[in-house]
C-alpha cells in the first residue's frame, strides 16, 4: 500500500501557508530535483506539515511513468454570471502548523530554495477563523468524510491505479465581497449557503433553493458523490480577503463537475448564488504524489 504525504490529513493546526510557484525557461530536469529535493530537506526539521504538489506538466518531467488517469491543466470557467481563470502553475507547497513563526520560517525556507529554478506567483498566508468558519461566518467543511478511511478513500488514487497513494489537488483563490454579503439578513445567507449559520444544519425541502451553494456542489454522478477532502483556509486584511480553496481527491472529474455545477454549464443554466459574493482569481490543478512515488522521482 502507497503511503500518503502526511500533511494531507493532518489536523488542528491554526497557521497556514501556501505558496505557488512557475518553473523558470530552460530549467532542466536534474535541477529542478535538485531544488525539491532541497524543499524536503529543509524542512525535515521543522515542526509544520507539509504538502509538495506538481502541476500536470511538471509532474509529467519527473515521473513520466507514474501519471495519473486524467490529469489536466485548469482551463478557465465561464458562465452565464460568472468566471474563473486559470493561471495553471508548477509548485504548490501548502504548509501548516501550531505557531505562526515556525510557518513563517518554513515558507522562507521553501523560497530559498525554489528561487533559483521557479517563480513565485503567490505568497499567501492563512488561519483559521474562529470554529472552523470561512469568513461569511458559515462553518467550512461540513461535507467533508468523518473518519480516516473515508478521508483516504475520497482523497487518494486507490491501489492498483498509476498514482496510487497520491491525490488530485484543486486549488482556487476566492475574494468575497463581505459587505455585500453581510448586508443579506441571516435568513437570506443561510438560503444562499444552504445550512443554517449558527450549526451548519442542511436545508430540506422547499426551502433549500437550487440555486444555494450545497444544492450546486452536492453532487452525483452517475450513482457516484463527488465528494473531496477539503481543506481551505481564509486569508487576508481588513482591505481584501476571502478563501483559499484547496482540495482533496481519488480523481480530478470530480472537480470539474462541481465546478461545471456551480458555474452553471451542467445544461440547466442555474448558477451557484454564491458566485455573487466571491469571485475566483486563481485556478490551478495539482498531483500530491504518494511518498514513494515521491521518493523515486526526486531520486
Amino acid at each position: 500500500m502507497s503511503s500518503p504525504q502526511p500533511g494531507i490529513f493532518r489536523e488542528g493546526h491554526r497557521t497556514l501557508h501556501v505558496l505557488e510557484y512557475t518553473l523558470k525557461a530552460g530549467v532542466s530536469v536534474a535541477e529542478l530535483k535538485v531544488a525539491l529535493r532541497n524543499v524536503r530537506a529543509c524542512l525535515t526539521a521543522m515542526d509544520v506539515a507539509q504538502v509538495l504538489a506538481l502541476g500536470p506538466q511538471a509532474w509529467a518531467q519527473l515521473a513520466p511513468t507514474q501519471q495519473p488517469q486524467g490529469l489536466a491543466d485548469f482551463k478557465p470557467l465561464t458562465g452565464p454570471d460568472a468566471q474563473a481563470p486559470a493561471t495553471q502553475r508548477d509548485i504548490l507547497v501548502w504548509l501548516h502548523g501550531p505557531a505562526r513563526d515556525a510557518v513563517f520560517d518554513a515558507a522562507t525556507a521553501v523560497d530559498h530554495a525554489l528561487r533559483a529554478v521557479a517563480r513565485r506567483d503567490l505568497d499567501l498566508p492563512g488561519f483559521v477563523y474562529r470554529d472552523s468558519r470561512d469568513l461569511t461566518g458559515f462553518i467550512d467543511g461540513s461535507a467533508n468524510p468523518k473518519d480516516d478511511p473515508a478521508k483516504r478513500d475520497t482523497a487518494l488514487v486507490p491501489d492498483g491505479q498509476a498514482g496510487a497513494g497520491g491525490a488530485f489537488v484543486l486549488s482556487q483563490r476566492w475574494l468575497h465581497d463581505l459587505d455585500a454579503f453581510n448586508a443579506l439578513p441571516q435568513a437570506e445567507q443561510e438560503r444562499v449557503i444552504g445550512r443554517t449559520k449558527p450549526d451548519s444544519i442542511e436545508l430540506e425541502g422547499d426551502a433549500q433553493p437550487a440555486n444555494s451553494h450545497v444544492s450546486r456542489t452536492d453532487l452525483k454522478i452517475d450513482g457516484v458523490g463527488q465528494k473531496m477532502y477539503r481543506r481551505s483556509f481564509p486569508f487576508g486584511t481588513a482591505g481584501e480577503h476571502g478563501l483559499y480553496f484547496l482540495a482533496f481527491a481519488c480523481e480530478q472529474a470530480r472537480f470539474s463537475h462541481v465546478l461545471d455545477s456551480m458555474f452553471g454549464l451542467t445544461g440547466d443554466g442555474v448558477t451557484d448564488h454564491l458566485m455573487q459574493f466571491s469571485k475566483a482569481d486563481t485556478g490551478s490543478y495539482w498531483f500530491a504524489p504518494s511518498e514513494e512515488d515521491l521518493n523515486a522521482a526526486l531520486d
